[in-house]
């Protein structure tokens, strides 16, 4: 076969599949008309499912479900369609077929992206939380913006999106900050040991009573919660309605304001940490006897002995070398009569 031969024999081939192109190219135009067709009717459902459940907060991730689902199995019916009118041996059967081959493999690919998947429609179902609610999951806090079947979308009270996937949500303990109307805070107060603890939890009472918004039923409390090395720390608790964190934040600040200035006003003392340090004469002759020394430790019923001067010891000290030395020239000669300010 020479070369010309072999060109003509290749231009055939092109020749012929640009004809049978020629000859599919209405078919492919009706298939991907009628896909057209079928992705736009799946997105007309989707989103009529879910305008239909967004009224009902308790259908709204039910209605994300089923809008979802809908939309995929529309889609895969106009696959089979557009594709049955471009090759009309085409069957379902085939793909379906082909499909049940390679899931295995499939499978251990995408093996992350399934759970991901099936942790997202079981999160829509069961409804542990909802869009708008705001939760706590790990070290993230914020909105729940959008759940979709890959991953959960929240927004942080600081303008930050978090994109968490939901094998993670549906696996792990999630705080749901709004899963209920109404929501307690709480504060610990410390007082001085001097004060009256009924008057003080009386006082704090009446001022968390003084703040609008705070729930008179359940009704605040105030309890004794710690002896402390300062204080006496009394726990005010307090309930508020809607229990959202821009709501939380005003309210604490309404109430400890209150309660604070209530306090002051009433003489309740509100010390902060303090500490006492005791120095004793290391030159006394008491010095080590703990029935005896003056400070840091309790003589009982027994004298308690004077603190020397530091001139006093000083002298003595001097006098006690001297003796020492047998040079009595340094020593006072009247060593018994009293100190005065210039010994000291």
């Amino acid at each position: 076969m020479n070369f010309q031969t072999s060109v003509s024999t290749a231009w055939g081939k092109i020749q012929a599949m640009i004809d049978g192109l020629i000859v599919m190219l209405p078919n492919i135009v009706l298939a991907l008309i009628v896909f057209a067709l079928f992705f736009f009717a799946a997105r007309a459902i989707k989103a009529t499912v879910r305008r239909l459940t967004r009224r009902h907060r308790q259908a709204r991730n039910l209605g994300l479900v089923l809008g979802r689902l809908s939309q995929g199995i529309v889609i895969l019916v106009g696959l089979f369609v557009s594709l049955s009118i471009v090759i009309p041996t085409f069957k379902a059967g085939d793909l379906v077929q082909l499909l049940g081959i390679s899931g295995v493999a499939i499978g251990f690919a995408f093996r992350d992206i399934l759970q991901n998947f099936l942790a997202g429609i079981l999160i829509l179902l069961t409804e542990p939380f909802q869009i708008d609610d705001q939760i706590v999951f790990k070290d993230f806090e914020g909105t729940v913006e959008n759940i979709q079947t890959r991953a959960t979308t929240i927004r942080t009270y600081d303008g930050r999106r978090i994109v968490i996937p939901n094998s993670e949500l549906f696996t792990n303990s999630v705080t749901v900050n709004t899963a209920f109307e109404n929501r307690r805070l709480q504060y610990d107060v410390g007082i001085g040991y001097g004060d009256d603890i009924e008057q003080a939890k009386q006082l704090i009472l009446e001022a968390i009573a003084s703040v609008d918004g705070v729930l008179e039923d359940p009704a605040p409390d105030a309890l004794v919660v710690d002896l402390a090395d300062s204080t006496v720390n009394i726990r005010a608790r307090w309930w508020v309605q809607p229990p959202r964190r821009a709501d939380i934040l005003d309210k604490q600040d309404q109430v400890l304001a209150a309660i604070k200035n209530k306090l002051t006003a009433n003489g309740i003392d509100m010390p902060f940490p303090t500490q006492q340090i005791l120095f004793h004469d290391q030159t006394e002759e008491t010095d080590g006897d703990r029935a005896r020394q003056r400070e840091g430790w309790p003589a009982g019923k027994q004298e308690v002995p004077k603190p020397r001067s530091i001139g006093g010891s000083l002298r003595k000290l001097a006098e006690m070398r001297a003796q020492r030395d047998g040079n009595g020239s340094h020593r006072d000669e009247n060593p018994d009569r009293p100190h005065t300010a210039d010994d000291n």
